[in-house]
């Protein structure tokens, strides 16, 4: 489908108007919509949040009767079905659009390409694809949980040249600079829950919550700990968290509940909490993103698992020997076919550190 310059630029600005919600819309996903009549801009808008209006209403409302005969430029098909606001297809053909662009049909079955065809029965042109893969990215996670049930899960790692997270003795503070500890506060940021393991919060007694910047949102934030080993008086639990366990004891469960902990029962068949089936209840409960901060042992089963989407490893120009512990437990490889293969999407400069993002092959 070809596409004129003027489109590729009306669908720039969609894309940077839905990435303002990139910290504000869970569980739905980021849009953007600009509304274009005669070559001039008449209105813009974004999702600012579950439950608000969704950009092509907010589009609307600044266009006017200016849409009336106008493109609208939206990054994902107008929603055809009413849930917390109205269907925008109804609300596009109401004002009287002549012309859709959307960037990707919605992922979701209640919607699945309804918005559009609604638009076509109205006689509104409707075009799909423009910048298809930047959209797809912005909203990664939700495409995950409408395709497979289940988030996308965003490993963060900190280590030096040598792969090593820590000291023999434990001691990770710090590895990398303060600008690559900025850095990974926007990661946590878009994240819908921060998961770590027990030996994380024994070992560091972490917050894990977004520090440093600007955002209405803390994302949940989840502990794996199969035998519910993670002290009451942990910070991890100020203002609330979930544990997920493979059994719980009622003097250690009761302790943790009245510390503001959530328990969940997840175990697998070797007694440890089953880390696809929590995925797969993440899904359920509208989770889109997921963004581990965690230790060797958590780290190793994710990848053992299969469920490592992305991994963004920052490396410091450190080296901290044999001796200091690595970023993953696994059973040794026998074979080099055994590995575990990474796509390499990008890799920048953050302060002295590097920044490696990285998905399964």
């Amino acid at each position: 489908m070809n596409f004129s310059v003027e489109d590729h630029v009306n669908m720039t600005r969609a894309l940077a108007l839905a990435e303002r919600g990139l910290f504000t819309t869970t569980p739905n996903p980021r849009v953007g919509c600009v509304i274009v009549k005669d070559g001039v801009v008449v209105g813009e808008g974004w999702h600012e949040k579950a439950g608000g209006p969704h950009a092509e209403v907010h589009a609307l409302r600044a266009a006017g009767a200016r849409a009336n005969g106008a493109t609208a430029y939206v990054t994902l098909e107008p929603c055809s079905h009413h849930g917390r606001t109205p269907p925008c297809a109804n609300a596009l053909i109401d004002a009287g659009v002549a012309r859709v662009v959307a960037a990707m049909r919605d992922p979701n079955p209640q919607v699945a390409g309804q918005g559009l065809e609604l638009l076509t029965l109205a006689g509104i042109e409707v075009q799909v694809g423009l910048l298809e893969g930047e959209a797809r990215e912005l909203n990664i996670g939700f495409v995950s949980r409408m395709t497979r049930g289940r988030p996308w899960l965003r490993l963060k790692t900190a280590s030096s040249l040598d792969g090593k997270t820590a000291l023999l003795n434990g001691a990770s503070k710090w590895i990398t600079g303060a600008a690559a500890r900025a850095d990974v506060q926007r990661w946590r940021a878009r994240a819908c829950v921060i998961l770590t393991g027990s030996g994380t919060v024994l070992a560091d007694d972490p917050q894990m919550n977004v520090r440093e910047l600007d955002t209405p949102r803390q994302p949940l934030k989840v502990i794996v700990d199969s035998g519910l080993s993670t002290p009451p008086s942990a910070k991890i639990l100020l203002g609330g968290a979930f544990i997920a366990c493979a059994e719980a004891d009622y003097l250690r469960r009761t302790a943790l509940e009245a510390a503001g902990a959530q328990i969940l029962e997840i175990p697998d068949a070797h007694g440890r909490v089953d880390l696809a089936a929590l995925l797969q209840e993440f899904g359920r409960q509208g989770i889109n993103e997921v963004h581990v901060e965690a230790g060797a042992t958590l780290n190793g089963a994710l990848l053992a698992a299969g469920l490592v989407d992305e991994w963004i490893a920052y490396q410091a120009p450190v080296v901290m020997g044999h001796a200091a512990r690595g970023l993953f437990n696994e059973p040794e490889l026998t074979d080099m076919a055994e590995r575990h293969q990474f796509n390499l999407l990008d890799m920048v400069q953050v302060g002295a550190d590097l920044r490696l993002r990285l998905r399964p092959v």
